[in-house]
C-alpha cells in the first residue's frame, strides 16, 4: 500500500483505531487517555496511533511534559472526494434504472389498458 488513500482506509478498517479517531474528533488527547477505555496495555494503543500517524490522520505534539495526539482532519477531504465521486456515479445509475423501470411500468400500463379496451369490445 504505497498510497495515502489506501493506507487510511487500511488504518479505519479497525473499530479500536476508528474509535480513538471519533474520540480526537472532539479533541486532542494524550496516549494514557486514549488507553484509558480498552482493555489493551499502552503500548498496543502506541502501535495503533503509529498505524494512524502513518496514514497521516493524527500527529503528535509536545507541550512540556503532555504529549498531545492531534486529529489531521485534512485527510478527510482525500476520503471525502473518493466517496464521493463514486457515490455520484451511484447515483447516475439508480437515476437511470429508475428511468427504465418507470418506462417499462408505463409500456405494461399500457398494454394491459389495451388489452382491456380490446376485451371489453368483443
Amino acid at each position: 500500500m504505497d498510497d495515502q488513500l489506501s493506507r487510511v482506509f487500511s488504518a479505519l478498517a479497525d473499530p479500536i483505531r476508528r474509535d480513538m479517531v471519533a474520540r480526537l474528533a472532539a479533541g486532542d488527547a494524550t496516549v494514557n487517555e486514549l488507553a484509558e477505555p480498552y482493555p489493551v496495555t499502552v503500548q498496543a494503543v502506541s502501535k495503533h496511533l503509529k498505524v494512524l500517524e502513518d496514514a497521516g490522520l493524527i500527529s503528535r505534539g509536545k507541550q512540556a511534559q503532555r504529549r498531545p495526539v492531534h486529529l489531521e482532519a485534512e485527510v478527510f477531504d482525500l476520503m471525502t472526494k473518493w466517496i464521493e465521486r463514486y457515490r455520484r456515479e451511484a447515483e447516475q445509475r439508480y437515476r437511470r434504472l429508475d428511468a427504465v423501470l418507470a418506462e417499462l411500468a408505463g409500456t405494461t400500463e399500457q398494454a394491459t389498458t389495451t388489452t382491456r379496451a380490446e376485451g371489453e369490445a368483443s
